[in-house]
Parts: structure tokens; sequence; C-alpha cells
């Protein structure tokens, strides 16, 4: 259940987010917060990272659904010591879960904070970013608990 709460709150701050920037800003407007190192800047990505495979929603949206449902199936199977795994994958999940509510909104996704040297992103970009962090720290530098102890 905690999984879910998460996915849930990821989804609520992301669209609540992109809700504000949307009803107070105009399209292109860019409001520096930090003169040349940090801009609110409202943007429509019709593509992925970096605006690559513009115009392909109906292929993210299914690569989106194809991943929550491989959460739905692996999440239930995973060790009940994997916390830094969880939080991973309910992080990357409700990123994903919001990018993809934008995606079949409008065929876009709502971007809007801006560092200058970075392509334009949003919430949920930085849970799916932070999910997927999470989830290499743990598979890869994480000790496996097998029988109780540590080998």
């Amino acid at each position: 259940m905690p999984i879910l709460i998460l996915v849930l709150a990821v989804v609520a701050v992301d669209q609540l987010s992109k809700f504000y920037v949307q009803s107070k800003m105009t399209l292109g407007l860019s409001l520096p917060v930090v003169d040349n190192i940090f801009h609110i800047t409202y943007i429509l990505n019709p593509g992925a990272a970096f605006g690559i495979l513009e115009h392909q929603t109906v292929f993210f949206i299914a690569i989106a659904v194809l991943m929550l449902a491989a959460v739905l199936y692996v999440y239930p199977r995973l060790p009940q010591g994997s916390p830094v795994l969880r939080l991973g994958i309910g992080l990357m999940a409700g990123g994903a879960a919001g990018n993809v509510i934008d995606r079949i909104r409008t065929g876009y996704v709502v971007d809007f904070l801006d560092f200058r040297v970075w392509p334009v992103f949003n919430i949920a970009d930085m849970a799916i970013v932070g999910g997927v962090g999470l989830i290499i720290f743990a598979l890869y530098y994480l000790p496996e608990k097998k029988d109780g102890c540590n080998d």
C-alpha cells in the first residue's frame, strides 16, 4: 500500500505544479527565479528527454503503460527488506504516470523547470530520474539479504 501512496503523491505534486504553471503563465513565458541560473519557463514538450522522438505520443503512452504494468507485476514480488528499491520503483512509476496523464490529455508534456544548462523539465521527470537512480543504486551497491543475514 505505501507504493500507491507514493505514486499518488508524485502524480498529485506533478499535476498540481503543471496546472499552476499553465494557469498563471502563457506558453513560452520565462520568469527568472535566479537570473541566468534558474527560471520557470512554460513549454510543451512533444517528445522525450531533450525533445527526441517528437510527436510519438502513442509510442510514449504504450511504453508508460507497459512500465506501469511491469511495476504492478514486480513490486509485490520484491523482498520486504528492500526499501531503497521500493522507493525507487514508486518514484519512477509516479513520474511515468504524471507524464502519461499529460500525453493522454494533450499529446504533450508540460515542462517548466529551467536551469539554463539543461533542457526544461518537470516534477515527473525528477521523480523518474531519481527513481531510476535509486533502483540502480539498490541493485548494484546494496547487499542482498538472504536467510536473514548479509553475505
